[in-house]
């Protein structure tokens, strides 16, 4: 299963969270860590985290990572898309080879 997910935080916290500019790095920052500690195979962007594994383990790692931000606003706002393919791995990885291929051989 590979899932995108968006954190972000608003309102007012125990943690700041919010710079001049509107800024919520700090929050995102927090919730990336747990991603990345939990050893499963993922990707950072400008916009979304991508993360690959069964369903029980990712979804902990999403609510691990919701929790993460929770203290930077009262309350949290949670985007998430999901691609269920049971028995498929490496797809993180994979749709984008498979993508690159089909561009290159469309030109």
């Amino acid at each position: 299963m590979l899932v995108a997910f968006s954190v972000a935080p608003s309102g007012v916290g125990t943690a700041s969270a919010e710079n001049a500019d509107g800024s919520v790095h700090d929050a995102v920052a927090a919730a990336v860590s747990v991603v990345r500690a939990s050893g499963l195979p993922h990707r950072t962007t400008s916009m979304f985290t991508e993360i690959e594994g069964e369903w029980d383990e990712v979804f902990d790692v999403v609510k691990r990572a919701t929790d993460a931000v929770l203290p930077y606003g009262s309350r949290v706002s949670l985007v998430l898309k999901a691609d269920i393919r049971p028995g498929r791995t490496g797809e993180i990885d994979g749709k984008i080879e498979r993508l690159e291929r089909a561009i290159d051989d469309a030109f």
